[in-house]
Formats: structure tokens, C-alpha cells, sequence
């Protein structure tokens, strides 16, 4: 402990913006659990550092009593015993010896080399963690780490640290190894006593929508809006898009030149189909273009209940509600509508 560490203090200061009066707090908190480790009690110990050379002391501190007072020789001592010390001491006064042990030197050392290395695993933590927080909900390239044994969670590394894509946030039958590079999107940002802890998703819905803002220029300029996205992921995607501006046609500018701009998309998520329709403030038209490809004959609806009858063609109706169902529900998570659909000869039928 010398006055290079006292400058290196310093350093840390400014590179780390590691506040250093308070980094010699903890190093005194640490030194005092050092000597009550190797030495003994430290209930009546003073630690002192000295913040301009680096010289650390021990000293013990005992309270002035009256003699009738007196219960601890170790943590009191008599009014009339510290007078022959120094006659100006009065009760309740405290004196203090300097107990600096000859082997303390290196135990100090030792301790605020580890409280120093210490501060700074956690500094990094903080400012891992402030990174990532504001990317929260945001777009990034990782690349695999590795794969856990069942191959239920895969970890990606984004820069210093590995961020965690648990089975529920994977598209199924997507499959990586250790190196491959992957777009992902970023859900959770936690902090822990292990560091930050990021989790991060490519089945998320959102996922979809920042592709697309990647892609896109009128998306990312705010010309064409994504109004909303529903998803299952490696299977089917719709997603319902605005123009701010007449002159620009949404689905257009979203499956661009050539169908350049939804490929890219398509590719980057496995081949996943991807529904792009045009969002509408009026329910039935909304609701109809989510059934897209279906044609729709007629649409019902009704606001208090927010649910919808749509009638659809004959030849329509299992196109409308989709294999397994998949069609309908997306459409009715797009539209956050319940959505009734009928052929025109069931509804006949029912008439």
C-alpha cells in the first residue's frame, strides 16, 4: 500500500468513473473484517487510511468512565488512569493507541487489491447492464456461443456478455451451432447478483416488426406504420401496415422492388409466410383483410361484444379459417377481434 496505489485509485476514477473516496470506504470496511479475521475482535478498532500517501493503521479505541462505570478494560478505561495520559481528557472521551500489526502491511494489500478487483467486476456489470437495458425491445446480431446439453437453450453472445434464448423463444425446428450468426430481438433485461442477465427471443412478434423497420425505409422514416403483428413463429406471420401518405402504397413499400424487401425477412426467419395486409380504423374492413388470402363476401360486426360475423364463399371457407385453425386465429389476435366465420350456404342454412 503506497502512494502508486493511491494514484492508481485515481486512474480508476477516471477511466471507470469508480467514485474513489467512496472505493477507500469500502477498502477501510474490508481491512477492519481482515483484522477481526487474523487478529481477533475489531469491536473497538479503528482502521485509518491514509487517502494521500496509502499508509493504512490500526488503532484501538477505548471510552473514558467513571470508575464506577468501568465494566470493560478492554473497550473502557478509568477517568483518573487517561488523565495520567493526557490531563485534558473528560468522560465520555475517547482515546486511542495505535495496535498496527507488524504483518498487517501485507494483509491490507492483499484485501484492497481484492475490494479494488472486486469494484470493478461490478462496474463493468453496471455499465453492461445500462447498454443493454436502453436495447431493450431493439434489434441485434449475436452469435452463438454454444448450446445446452438438452438443446433446450441457446446462448448468444452480444459482445462482453452471453445473452440466453430459452426453448420458448425459439422459432421450433430452428436449429444453431456454435458460431452461426443470428438476428435476435431483445426481451428482458435483468439485473442480478451474477451481473446482468439478458434474455433474448426470435419468435417474438416484435421480432418481425423490426426486421421489417431494418428493411424498410418508409417503415423507419415513420411513413408506413406497422399498426400490429400476430404471430406463430416458423409457421405464418400477419401483419397489418398504414400509410401516412396517399402517395405510398404500404403492402408495396413492404414487399419492395421485385419482392426484394419481404424475402429478406422471409429468409432471415426460416421461410416463415408472412401475411401483409392494410390496416383499417373501420372494423369490417380491418377484419375482412385479415382473413387475407380469403375473400369475404360480407362481414357483421358488432362493437359492444368487438366480435364479427364474416361470411365467406363455399369454396373459401377452409382457406379462411386456415389449417388446424391457424388462419382465423391469427386474424383474430391481429385484429384483437372474436371472429365468427360462416360459407354462405351454412348461413343460408341457418336462415
Amino acid at each position: 500500500m503506497n502512494h502508486e496505489f493511491i494514484e492508481a485509485l485515481d486512474e480508476l476514477e477516471k477511466d471507470r468513473g469508480i467514485d474513489k473516496d467512496v472505493l477507500i470506504d469500502t477498502i477501510e470496511q474490508a481491512l477492519l473484517t481482515a483484522y477481526k479475521k487474523n487478529f481477533g475482535s475489531a469491536q473497538n478498532v479503528r482502521i485509518d487510511f491514509n487517502r494521500e500517501r496509502g499508509d493504512v493503521k490500526v488503532y484501538s479505541q477505548r471510552r473514558v468512565v467513571d470508575e464506577s462505570d468501568l465494566y470493560d478494560n478492554f473497550l473502557e478505561i478509568e477517568l483518573d488512569e487517561a488523565r495520567q495520559i493526557n490531563p485534558k481528557y473528560e468522560l465520555g472521551d475517547i482515546i486511542e493507541n495505535e495496535v498496527t500489526p507488524k504483518d498487517f502491511g501485507r494483509i491490507a494489500a492483499q484485501t484492497a487489491k481484492q475490494v479494488v478487483v472486486q469494484r470493478i467486476r461490478e462496474a463493468e456489470r453496471e455499465i453492461i447492464y445500462n447498454e443493454f437495458i436502453e436495447k431493450e425491445g431493439e434489434l441485434v446480431t449475436g452469435e452463438v456461443a454454444r448450446v445446452s446439453d438438452n438443446k433446450k437453450i441457446v446462448y448468444v453472445r452480444l459482445g462482453k456478455i452471453e445473452a440466453s434464448m430459452p426453448e420458448t423463444e425459439q422459432i421450433p425446428g430452428e436449429y444453431f451451432k456454435a458460431g452461426d450468426k443470428i438476428k435476435v430481438y431483445i426481451l428482458e433485461v435483468k439485473k442480478t447478483n451474477k451481473g446482468p442477465q439478458i434474455v433474448v427471443s426470435r419468435s417474438h412478434p416484435n421480432l418481425v416488426k423490426r426486421l421489417f423497420e431494418s428493411e424498410v425505409p418508409e417503415i423507419f422514416q415513420g411513413i408506413v406504420q406497422i399498426k400490429s403483428v400476430s404471430r406463430e413463429a416458423g409457421s405464418r406471420t400477419k401483419m397489418a401496415v398504414h400509410s401516412i401518405d396517399e402517395k405510398i402504397d404500404p403492402i408495396g413499400a413492404c414487399v419492395g422492388p421485385k419482392g426484394t424487401r419481404v424475402k429478406y425477412v422471409v429468409d432471415e426467419l426460416g421461410g416463415e409466410k408472412i401475411d401483409i395486409i392494410n390496416y383499417s380504423e373501420n372494423p369490417a374492413e380491418f377484419v375482412s383483410a385479415s382473413l387475407s388470402p380469403s375473400k369475404v363476401v360480407k362481414v357483421e360486426v358488432n362493437e359492444d361484444e368487438k366480435s364479427a360475423l364474416v361470411v365467406v364463399p363455399d369454396y373459401q371457407l377452409s382457406l379462411a379459417i386456415g389449417k388446424a385453425g391457424q388462419n382465423a386465429r391469427l386474424a383474430a389476435k391481429l385484429t384483437n377481434w372474436k371472429i365468427d366465420i360462416k360459407s354462405e350456404s351454412q348461413l343460408n342454412d341457418e336462415e
